[in-house]
């Protein structure tokens, strides 16, 4: 099964959320519209899709978004910053 690796911010760009999924869509409206009442999302506002990587398998996926909270978050700001130098909502894109 393929997934994602996936960041959502706030509109501020100042909290981030990193997380992997087999339906960015499906997630992404999730987050965007606070279907999960008290989680990070909800609670942090992490509305927007800022970045995401495709992997054929949702394993790699996982592995990477493990690999990626381990980074600073100044690197984590530079990997967002390099797909999406104005930290677009990517969401609308997709859909």
């Amino acid at each position: 099964m393929a997934g994602y690796f996936y960041i959502m911010a706030c509109e501020s760009n100042t909290t981030i959320y990193k997380g992997s999924t087999d339906d960015i869509i499906r997630r992404a409206y999730e987050h965007k519209y606070h279907l999960i009442p008290g989680s990070f999302s909800d609670t942090y506002n992490t509305t927007k899709l800022v970045y995401y990587e495709y992997y054929e398998d949702i394993t790699d996926a996982r592995g990477r978004e493990a690999q990626v909270s381990k980074w600073s978050r100044a690197k984590k700001n530079k990997l967002i910053s390099k797909m999406n130098p104005g930290w677009e909502d990517l969401y609308w894109d997709l859909i």
